[in-house]
């Protein structure tokens, strides 16, 4: 399958609002170059001080985001709807597309898409990166980007995978938007005994099914097609959603009902404008929150 590719360039400053957007019009992938805070990452992510020229000379202003679409996929519907979007934010940006082969779409990959360390118990890498020679007990959880969103480089990915450690071992874990299936991967690597994913792309579906074989967890994970929630029953002990503010609303008055009594519902892709939006809506509605976390101004929440 060949690719088409939406490059939006916008202002650092609007980076956040303007990722949140495009996140709602994208079925595949989406990755963002922000170079704003470059020597600091370089340091906490890979611990060095020395970083390469041609990085240095990046845009410090400019941020820009990439967004991936199946060539069946109704591309110029979701560029209309991206640039209304932007535009009625009042964000500042520059549009522009280009076509993808599939021949040449782990090449663009690998340009962005490196192995990273999230959380205390994980390694994310993409199958063409050599591991680190010591791994210090983390489990590997092998991705590529492909025709499914999520591989661990968005802030609201890493954050699922950070409250996941606390709660995965020796559970039986629902997704709900599983995209590529990383966090259900994920929690099968941390521990869980049962994982069921369900996403309302058929090819999410295939592609969640296809990396957990990859990762080795097939057998203790499901995937299937559905809206939500609408294709679930039985109980969990976590139930997790790494959507957008709005669904998260919505699937709080079904999540209760799929939760054991002692489960926790994480949720997570909510911006900060809404992030006390979703929390009144979770109190409300009678969870309670007990943990709260931020990177970026991206939120998540674990409540039960």
């Amino acid at each position: 399958m060949d690719y088409l590719e939406i490059i939006v360039k916008v202002p650092v400053s609007q980076l956040d609002l303007a990722s949140a957007i495009a996140n709602l019009s994208v079925p595949y992938g989406i990755y963002i170059e922000d170079y704003s805070d470059l020597e600091q990452e370089a340091m906490e992510i890979a611990h060095i001080d020395l970083i390469d020229e041609d990085l240095i000379k990046k845009d410090r202003e400019t941020a820009i985001i990439h967004i991936y679409f199946g060539e069946e996929e109704n591309f110029l519907e979701a560029s209309s709807y991206l640039k209304e979007q932007l535009s009625a934010a009042g964000i500042n940006f520059e549009f522009s597309t280009s076509d993808i082969k599939e021949s040449e779409w782990k090449d663009k990959w690998k340009t962005y898409f490196k192995t990273t360390n999230v959380g205390n118990k994980l390694i994310i890498r993409p199958s063409w990166d050599e591991l680190p020679s010591s791994l210090n007990g983390r489990k590997v959880l092998t991705i590529d980007p492909g025709a499914a969103f999520g591989t661990g480089t968005h802030a609201t990915t890493r954050l699922c995978l950070e409250l996941l450690e606390e709660y995965a071992f020796d559970s039986k874990m629902l997704d709900i938007g599983c995209g590529s299936g990383i966090l259900g991967i994920g929690a099968a690597l941390l521990g869980a005994k049962e994982v069921f994913g369900v996403d309302i792309d058929a090819t999410a579906v295939r592609v969640a099914t296809e990396n957990a074989s990859l990762n080795k967890v097939d057998n203790i994970t499901t995937f299937i097609e559905g809206d939500l929630a609408d294709k679930v029953n039985g109980k969990y002990n976590i139930v997790c959603a790494n959507i957008v503010a709005d669904a998260i609303i919505e699937l709080s008055k079904e999540v209760k009902n799929l939760l054991e009594d002692d489960g926790v519902f994480i949720c997570s892709g909510i911006i900060d404008i809404r992030a006390d939006e979703v929390k009144n809506a979770l109190i409300s509605g009678g969870y309670t929150i007990i943990q709260e976390r931020k990177i970026d101004n991206w939120f998540a929440f674990a409540v039960k």
